[in-house]
């Protein structure tokens, strides 16, 4: 283990929390959003015909490797039919439905105590994140307590460029004044996660992958981690106490 490490980002979606299907909530998030945008169609066929907008939306951005602000998403992207003085004011919470209608998002059991933990040990932490919301992950933080123990949330949404690009681990480590040499990152997308770290030079790269996950997508060749874990957790045994600091698991 490297004992210069400084600073571990976490990606968000998969790795700290994970989404659990709630038919009720998930329709309730439809009819709400059908009812914000005020269409004639029912809250199932219009959540439908955004779905394939979205497919579109997103594909560009992985493309360009730009992420769109919630207002250009909604306003150019998702329904440039409508007035955009109407939309862009709803931007914001129009996102936050439309990723409720996935489900609800729940933290991983053991998320808490190793972000505590690991800041104990003396490791700046971040969360490196492609995201369409702005609000959503800075407000799960700060209900659950947690916005103390992370120095910086660097969301493609706000900041604009997406990972693989190495310009959002760059401006991570930037922004909390260490070098990406001296910088870990731990996610679940092999392909994504991998290649961005690297190509930043970063430290390392941590894979939270379930096992039955590992075996339908397993890591190999330019898509191998330095290390691969399959609970959060775990990540405690991988970094010590840094320079003394308590260790209080």
């Amino acid at each position: 283990m490297n004992h210069d490490i400084k600073a571990i980002f976490l990606d968000h979606g998969n790795t700290l929390r994970i989404v659990v299907k709630d038919e009720e909530f998930q329709a309730q998030a439809m009819r709400q959003l059908a009812t914000l945008v005020g269409t004639e169609q029912t809250p199932e066929e219009f959540c439908a015909w955004l779905a394939q907008r979205y497919k579109v939306c997103k594909q560009r951005a992985k493309e360009s490797m730009i992420e769109a602000s919630e207002k250009d998403l909604w306003t150019s992207c998702m329904l440039p039919e409508w007035p955009p003085e109407k939309i862009a004011p709803l931007a914001g919470k129009l996102t936050r439905l439309w990723r409720d209608r996935d489900g609800r998002r729940i933290p991983r059991p053991d998320t808490e105590h190793v972000i505590v933990e690991l800041s104990k040990r003396g490791y700046r932490l971040g969360i490196i994140a492609n995201t369409i919301t702005e609000t959503e992950i800075p407000d799960w933080l700060e209900e659950a307590g947690l916005s103390q123990y992370f120095d910086t949330v660097i969301l493609s949404s706000i900041y604009g460029r997406r990972k693989p690009g190495p310009e959002i681990y760059w401006e991570a480590a930037r922004s909390i004044g260490v070098e990406p040499a001296q910088s870990v990152y731990v996610g679940d997308n092999p392909s994504r996660d991998i290649l961005g770290t690297r190509l930043a030079g970063f430290a390392m790269t941590v894979l939270l992958m379930e096992p039955a996950t590992l075996e339908k997508e397993p890591a190999t060749g330019d898509a191998k981690p330095e290390v691969i874990i399959s609970e959060l957790r775990e990540l405690l045994d991988i970094f010590p106490p840094r320079n003394g600091s308590g260790d209080g698991s």
